[in-house]
């Protein structure tokens, strides 16, 4: 069972072949304070996935990414002035993506953290405005989607690019089965 509603999760689970029905969480998402990326995405991870309802034989698997530029946890953008501000923050740096992800079974837990390195070309101005105005940035951690119109900002990457896009589906594919032996 998927504890999330992201479109981009679940098309990548359907690429791998997993069988899956959604069942969305909802919870605060708000980091605490003085609260490490890696820490955030662990905890948001394993919350979504206490939060689903599941019997005692139901498998969930609950995910949080996050961008991370210097110690800035970036997720969704607030309206399109935060995206653009994430944006000229990125544009020609390197940034983290993190994944937690949350594999649940009764009271058995498995966390996990992917790590991904994100090289950012430089943006000018009206390269921002063109994406915000596209209306693609406002539902991702960041302010973009790799797997989008910003793919053409996107020098290179060291790690895992389904991570990027919102779940490393090597990583949850190897912890399932681990999970489940």
């Amino acid at each position: 069972m998927l504890a999330s509603r992201s479109p981009r999760r679940a098309e990548l689970l359907e690429a791998a072949g997993c069988a899956f029905t959604v069942r969305a969480a909802d919870i605060d998402e708000t980091p605490l304070p003085g609260e490490a990326p890696r820490d955030y995405v662990l905890r948001i991870a394993e919350e979504k996935a206490r939060a689903v309802a599941a019997t005692e034989s139901e498998t969930v698997l609950a995910a949080d990414t996050s961008v991370v530029l210097d110690t800035e946890i970036m997720g969704k953008p607030n309206d399109v002035a935060d995206a653009a501000r994430m944006l000229r923050a990125l544009s020609g740096r390197k940034h983290e993506v993190l994944t937690g992800i949350c594999l649940k079974r009764g009271e058995r837990l498995l966390r996990d953290v992917a790590s991904t390195a994100v090289w950012f070309a430089p943006l000018g101005e009206d390269e921002i405005a063109s994406y915000v105005a596209s209306g693609e940035p406002m539902d991702k951690a960041g302010a973009y989607g790799i797997q989008g119109v910003a793919s053409r900002f996107i020098e290179r990457i060291d790690g895992s690019y389904t991570n990027v896009v919102g779940l490393p589906v090597a990583l949850v594919y190897r912890r399932l089965r681990e999970f489940k032996a």
